[in-house]
């Protein structure tokens, strides 16, 4: 989570997370243009021109990426790559599939088999949503979109079953 204070909430909004052993989600928002173009110039040198947005925002990814792999391999004394894929994403268009989205990535952990309860899994969002503790989560947004806190934990002890989305699926 360092790593993605350091690369990625600079460029994005972050409203939900799992960080699971073999793989991770995120559900962010990039932020505006305004916003980025500085960045893009202190990054880069250059002036933003044509269709630098996705670009941009994907070397944070690499950098975020590339910076954990080499951490990694030196703290177990190994060499290559650490990651199979690249990153997948997938956008949100709709307003109402947020909530979908959100639950996808807290079931995510259990669906997987690595704990019993959204909230027994501390690499995730959840807990930090639903507790008053400073973080880097959206936790009003995300709370405002399910209805408040007690709907918000409400709609996240439905069996894990529900509401699985193949569109979500990565």
């Amino acid at each position: 989570m360092e790593r993605y204070q350091k690369y990625i909430q600079p460029v994005a909004t972050c409203f939900a997370f799992a960080l699971l052993p073999n793989h991770f989600h995120f559900l962010i928002k990039i932020k505006d243009e305004n916003v980025l173009q500085p960045l893009y110039k202190v990054a880069t040198g250059k002036n933003t021109n044509g269709d630098w947005q996705p670009g941009f925002v994907i070397k944070q990814w690499s950098h975020l990426l590339n910076s954990y792999a080499k951490s990694f391999n030196s703290v177990y004394h190994r060499k290559g790559a650490l990651f199979i894929d690249a990153i997948r994403r997938i956008a949100v268009n709709q307003e109402s599939d947020l909530c979908n989205v959100a639950f996808y990535i807290h079931k995510n952990p259990v669906h997987h088999g690595f704990c019993k309860k959204i909230s027994d899994w501390k690499w995730s969002s959840y807990n930090s949503i639903i507790s008053q503790k400073p973080t880097l989560i959206e936790r009003t947004t995300v709370l405002e979109w399910f209805g408040g806190t007690d709907r918000f934990i409400f709609y996240h002890n439905q069996p894990v079953e529900l509401k699985t989305t193949t569109a979500f699926e990565i």
